[in-house]
């Protein structure tokens, strides 16, 4: 079968190649009515588009680099794979996505325009910023996503997690709670940090009370989560609400939970972070907070594919609130 080319395309219509590469690249110097005309026609010949050839022409690649912090330890598998998920989802049609990490490429060194037409950079840790002062400086358009950072020559979307660890410990103190375990996220990353002061600040402004013996270190993981919770419930007296720092790692303490004969919510309460798509499922359903991911993917994403455009573009910085899930996991104390 002869390869259907936009000359093929171009032939049919009684138009020019040209006219028929602006449409197919929805350009607003073709009018409405040929736009849908040529597209009709290239999806009844079968027209696939030479990603290839266009790259050579625009000097494009059209691959795009997602980068993750400590992908091998630190990042949750749950969180990488709903990233990549809506990352696709929201870029133009024609990209591809090529997964790293940072650590990984920072070693190489292997990061250049004829590489990549642009990055997401999905940053934990200020270890980072090196790596994205790299991509800076080699003119490689990027937004940052899931931590603040401090520079402004660059877009940037986050979450406020301190601000999302403070309401769902909030909503235990409301059902009666006072004596509070926690199991901590990955050291290095900023987002353990703000949740770990979103506790210790509710702790003591309600007057609740924890023990070292009710913390842990995890890292992020479901086996961490796991162990962390099998410690806590060894101590002589244990707490009444757990406040595991993602969904992966209270879905390892309410699996030790089980194991070691205890209830949730009965005899001990669990709270997790993220609202994965899985917290919905688990038994008891989880009460967490929804990081919106997919908000930030989004406006990450739109706003990479404006720079794409227009390499001038200013850059844009926004904070995204979390939200409170109440489901399941949480007794009720006050009865």
């Amino acid at each position: 079968m002869e390869e259907v080319t936009i000359r093929t395309i171009a032939q049919r219509a009684n138009v020019s190649h040209t006219t028929v590469s602006r449409a197919l690249n929805d350009s607003p110097l073709v009018k409405a009515a040929t736009k849908k005309k040529i597209r009709q026609l290239a999806d009844e010949l079968g027209y696939v588009p030479n990603l290839n050839a266009k790259g050579l022409v625009e000097q494009r690649s059209f691959l795009i680099g997602v980068f993750f912090s400590d992908l091998d330890t630190g990042t949750s598998p749950s969180f990488l794979v709903d990233v990549i998920k809506r990352a696709r989802d929201f870029l133009p049609k024609g990209y591809s996505l090529s997964l790293d990490s940072v650590e990984s490429l920072s070693a190489s060194g292997n990061v250049s325009r004829h590489q990549f037409d642009g990055a997401i950079v999905v940053s934990q840790s200020k270890k980072d910023d090196p790596f994205i002062a790299t991509l800076i400086k080699r003119r490689l358009p990027i937004v940052v996503l899931n931590r603040k950072i401090d520079r402004d020559d660059v877009s940037n979307f986050s979450t406020n997690d301190y601000l999302g660890a403070k309401k769902i410990l909030e909503y235990a103190v409301r059902m009666g709670h006072r004596k509070f375990g926690l199991i901590g996220g990955a050291e290095s990353f900023v987002s353990a940090g703000d949740r770990q002061r979103g506790f210790t600040d509710v702790i003591r402004e309600n007057g609740a009370e924890t023990r070292p013996e009710w913390q842990r270190q995890g890292n992020y993981l479901p086996e961490s989560g796991y162990q962390a919770m099998r410690d806590i419930l060894s101590a002589s007296e244990t707490p009444t609400c757990i406040f595991a720092t993602n969904d992966d790692m209270a879905t390892g303490a309410v699996r030790a939970c089980q194991d070691l004969g205890y209830k949730v919510p009965a005899d001990i309460s669990i709270i997790g972070y993220d609202d994965m798509n899985y917290s919905k499922y688990l038994v008891p359903r989880l009460t967490t907070v929804r990081k919106p991911t997919d908000n930030i993917v989004q406006e990450g994403v739109s706003a990479l594919t404006e720079l794409l455009s227009d390499p001038a573009m200013a850059p844009v910085k926004k904070i995204v609130e979390p939200t409170l899930i109440v489901r399941d996991s949480v007794k009720d104390l006050r009865k």
